[in-house]
């Protein structure tokens, strides 16, 4: 009888638990706004998107503005080439979305990539890749789209940054210099399976 009594009591006491710590999580999520739940994409997400439309990107040469269509309705990877030359860094990351575009198998004609040439214009004599990679698309942004990507990366962007746009128009993720293909890949693959669009 006693021991009825013990299981009884220790079955209150969970319910009442299982009540208790739920309820308890819930008031405290409410009442600290500096709690943010733990992200599972690799990228920092840009907030508020940056907005583009279609006139903001122009091609450069004739392969661009002639494909330029092309990044309408599909995933982007941009690369930012932000001064007048592309150093060691800018010219790896560019290669690295060469081949992660490579990597998406199934899903890489769902992508396109462009490198936005943020000022000057690259010269082809002494930047070898600028031709070797001929189904880059090489964009410059309208000065409106110019002051928007520099507001929001915070004034002067790193050499190697890399920017994923939707299939809308919205640049709505950022990857550092020197960033892993692997956890863009990663961040991709989660993009490509739950967009309806793209």
């Amino acid at each position: 009888m006693i021991k009825q009594i013990q299981k009884n009591h220790r079955t209150i006491i969970i319910l009442a638990l299982m009540t208790i710590i739920p309820f308890s999580f819930a008031w405290y999520l409410t009442t600290d706004p500096d709690f943010k739940p733990s992200a599972t994409n690799k990228g920092d997400l840009i907030i508020p998107v940056i907005t583009t439309e279609d006139s903001d990107l122009q091609g450069i040469d004739d392969f661009s503005i002639n494909n330029i269509g092309q990044l309408k309705g599909h995933w982007v990877m941009l690369n930012i080439i932000p001064a007048n030359n592309c150093n060691k860094l800018c010219v790896e990351a560019i290669h690295a979305t060469r081949q992660l575009r490579l990597m998406l198998n199934k899903d890489l004609t769902r992508t396109r990539r462009a490198v936005i040439v943020m000022q000057g214009q690259q010269e082809a004599e002494f930047q070898p890749w600028w031709d070797e990679d001929d189904r880059l698309i090489k964009v410059k942004p309208s000065p409106a789209l110019a002051i928007k990507i520099k507001q929001q990366l915070g004034g002067k962007i790193a050499e190697g940054r890399l920017l994923l746009m939707d299939p809308l128009g919205n640049i709505m993720m950022q990857y550092s210099s020197e960033f892993d293909p692997y956890a863009v890949k990663s961040d991709l693959k989660k993009l490509l399976r739950i967009s309806q669009i793209g």
